[in-house]
């Protein structure tokens, strides 16, 4: 694989698990914040986060234009109307795996990839960078802790 494909998918990955990190830190679960409205669910996490990390205005809008930047990466990513599972569906629903369309689907994800991780990753900084000392320690050690508040490494 090619050095710059691989540091994108990296990078993509990394910033996906901090941002999903936050996300399950801002909710410890979904009964808070679930809903079938992506931007209900969205502002239910931004507001939660805002309020556990005691952010300002400025900060505020920091996260917001951060889960803009990754429903927009979702959005890329898993287009509406398709999903993973029938994506897969489709690769195999035939007598043999298709391994054309397996390839064309593989080359959409890295392009997509390429396309919107810059300004996720320059949302992610400039929000993280704009976060006082302290709230970043809360954010690192929510980020270590976990979904459900499990430290280290699992089992």
């Amino acid at each position: 694989m090619k050095t710059w494909i691989r540091r994108t998918l990296i990078g993509a990955a990394a910033t996906t698990a901090l941002l999903g990190g936050l996300a399950a830190w801002a909710g410890h679960s979904h009964k808070g914040c679930w809903s079938e409205n992506r931007a209900e669910a969205q502002a239910c996490y931004v507001d939660m986060a805002s309020r556990r990390l005691d952010l300002d205005d400025a900060q505020k809008a920091r996260l917001k234009a951060l889960a803009t930047q990754l429903q927009a990466q979702r959005a890329a990513l898993v287009p509406e109307g398709r999903t993973p599972r029938a994506e897969l569906q489709a690769l195999i629903g035939g007598p043999s795996f298709d391994r054309t369309q397996a390839g064309a689907l593989l080359q959409a994800k890295i392009a997509a990839v390429q396309l919107k991780s810059p300004e996720l990753i320059n949302a992610f900084g400039d929000f993280y960078d704009s976060l006082r000392p302290e709230q970043q320690a809360q954010l690192r050690e929510a980020l270590q802790r976990g979904r459900h508040g499990h430290r280290g490494p699992r089992p």
